[in-house]
């Protein structure tokens, strides 16, 4: 109504204006008259008609210029309509694609997104989700030719078109491809959060703790995990770097990682079990004997008992009296006196190892008890009994077996 009444208003003003000067000057009682000559013509008017012609030949200039400016911005006009009609099939399209892609419809969801997404406001929404359909159904060169386009059509965004490529190559197993990628994006950002949580996730499937090790203090200062995350991911990685230094028998390198651990994962529970096993494992467990025997006689613990009693010590008298003194915080320990009677089983001392695995039994029977009692009377020949002592620690076993696969299966049910 607007548009018709813009283009209208004039037609009336015009109208009104030449009756107004033809009556106005039809009304004198001397109109005039004009007198216009070009070459051998001449016109002849009265001064009434001339006005009204002056009126009508500006307004069908008018008119004529209107409808050329009108057609000379038609093409840019039909353009503009022709991009927004696209424009919003586009947010149609990655609305459906979206959606598409929730209800795991990959093929679909990847072909809708893509055909629209040159006419899209945000053509780089519709690569990467197209990429993720392309990945979900193992389309991993069509999801790499994605991510290459939205890299060419937002080059600005190369931290969330490489999180994405490192997430997709993460969950396709691509570790080496993740990891290239997110050591790119490290150095663009080294405290880019989310790049510092996959680089630690990335880590953590290819066991390389070492690396994890020195990313620690980033994950901590920017914040990537929850105060406890970052000290259970602490207590992991250098339990992992303790192992793995203990199956290369290095004694060495585990005394110097356990003396690079914090103080605060040293207290953590287990970790110096780790630490005395692995340093046993490769052979130096004399080196540790002093340590684990302060650590005993402030806290006996059954874990660092049974390894106190796996130490090949250098003195091993003096390795049977230490132990021999925590009797008096713990006389109803089992396995300390399990490990009373394998220290004394090794300096040759039956009578007393077998009244220290007999009292062990007694409190609580266990399957390393019972065959060291049956390696004692298998050594003093008296077959039976040791065999009896056998016996009872594979049945033993074999209960503790049941018991274990009773408990999975009510764990699944």
């Amino acid at each position: 109504m607007k548009k018709i009444l813009y283009f209208l208003g004039p037609v009336f003003i015009t109208i009104a204006a030449a009756l107004g000067a033809y009556y106005g000057f039809k009304s004198l009682e001397t109109p005039g008259y004009v007198l216009v000559g070009i070459g051998h013509w001449s016109i002849e008017t009265t001064l009434a008609a001339f006005v009204v012609a002056l009126i009508l030949a500006f307004f069908l200039l008018y008119i004529f210029f209107r409808l050329l400016g009108w057609l000379f911005r038609l093409p840019g006009q039909l353009k503009k309509r022709g991009s927004h009609i696209k424009f919003n099939r586009s947010q149609e399209a990655l609305i459906a694609g979206l959606v598409d892609s929730a209800e795991g419809n990959w093929e679909q969801a990847e072909k809708i997104l893509i055909k629209h997404a040159s006419h899209s406001g945000a053509p780089l929404i519709h690569y990467l989700t197209a990429a993720r359909a392309a990945q979900s159904r193992g389309a991993f060169d069509k999801r790499d030719e994605y991510l290459q386009k939205a890299a060419d059509q937002a080059p600005g965004s190369n931290i969330a078109i490489g999180l994405t490529q490192a997430e997709l190559h993460l969950s396709g197993n691509q570790f080496d491809q993740a990891l290239e990628t997110l050591a790119k994006l490290h150095s663009i950002n080294p405290t880019h959060a989310s790049v510092l949580k996959l680089l630690h996730q990335t880590y953590q499937q290819v066991g390389d703790w070492e690396a994890i090790r020195k990313l620690l203090p980033s994950l901590h200062h920017n914040k990537v995990l929850m105060e406890a995350e970052v000290k259970l991911l602490e207590t992991e990685t250098f339990s992992r770097l303790l192992k793995q230094a203990a199956e290369l028998g290095d004694a060495s390198q585990i005394a110097l990682l356990w003396s690079e651990t914090p103080a605060h994962i040293k207290k953590m529970h287990g970790m110096s079990a780790i630490y005395f096993a692995a340093m046993i494992e490769a052979g130096a467990g004399a080196r540790i004997e002093e340590e684990l025997a302060h650590t005993l006689s402030v806290n006996l613990d059954d874990t660092l008992l049974v390894l106190y009693g796996s130490i090949q010590s250098n003195d091993a008298a003096g390795q049977l009296a230490t132990a021999e003194q925590w009797l008096t915080a713990g006389p109803g320990n089992a396995v300390l006196l399990s490990t009373l009677g394998k220290l004394s089983l090794q300096l040759g001392g039956g009578e007393k190892a077998e009244s220290y695995l007999n009292r062990s039994i007694t409190l609580d029977p266990s399957v390393d008890a019972y065959q060291l009692l049956g390696d004692l009377y298998f050594g003093q020949n008296e077959k039976d009994k040791a065999c009896e002592s056998y016996k009872s620690a594979l049945e033993l076993s074999s209960s503790e077996i049941v018991t274990r696969l009773d408990q999975i299966v009510e764990h699944e049910e």
